[in-house]
């Protein structure tokens, strides 16, 4: 592993341990076991560090979400494949699951950044969205509503597993995929 994804991944562990108000370079040169020269040899600022770890966490989630995509299936089968991916990813990458979802809203990150959800993964699901209301499958309301609305109930029940209040199960996983199709379907 290079001395930059060290640094991001010291970064990433920190924010998930004490919150990204708390963390100082200090703490992520101890725990990158690195020199503030190679910090700032990559980095310019804390906050370009956290933009980069946010964005990376995005670009590995986007990746993720896409994974096995197969974009002639159903509305319906596309919708639960990005759904599906987007908890396994949270199951997975909890760190950068949490990343993600506690910050994106954050004035920390750069707007440019928050907008990634334009492109790539988040692009597809609101074309499905789309495609489902043209086709008469999904409520008439704003497909980012939509999305967020599906996004909610994953990032909730990701949440509830990492406390373990509950085991996600294939079927279970299986519910919660009908769930988030029942709240925006017709």
């Amino acid at each position: 592993m290079s001395k930059r994804q060290d640094i991001i991944n010291a970064t990433l562990d920190l924010i998930d341990e004490i919150g990204l108000q708390s963390v100082t370079i200090a703490q992520i040169l101890k725990k990158a076991n690195v020199g503030s020269g190679t910090l700032f040899n990559y980095f310019s600022t804390k906050e370009d560090l956290v933009n980069e770890t946010y964005s990376e966490a995005r670009r590995r989630m986007g990746r993720s979400l896409l994974a096995n995509y197969d974009s002639s299936l159903s509305v319906y089968e596309r919708l639960k494949h990005l759904q599906l991916n987007r908890l396994r990813f949270g199951m997975t990458f909890p760190k950068e699951f949490l990343f993600i979802d506690s910050y994106s809203y954050s004035p920390y990150i750069l707007p440019e950044l928050r907008n990634l959800d334009e492109t790539g993964s988040a692009a597809e699901t609101l074309s499905v969205i789309i495609q489902g209301q043209k086709q008469g499958l999904i409520k008439e309301m704003d497909p980012h509503l939509c999305h967020q609305l599906i996004h909610g109930i994953v990032a909730s029940v990701v949440k509830g597993y990492f406390i373990q209040r509950y085991p996600l199960d294939e079927l279970q996983e299986q519910q919660i995929l009908e769930a988030c199709w029942k709240a925006i379907k017709l």
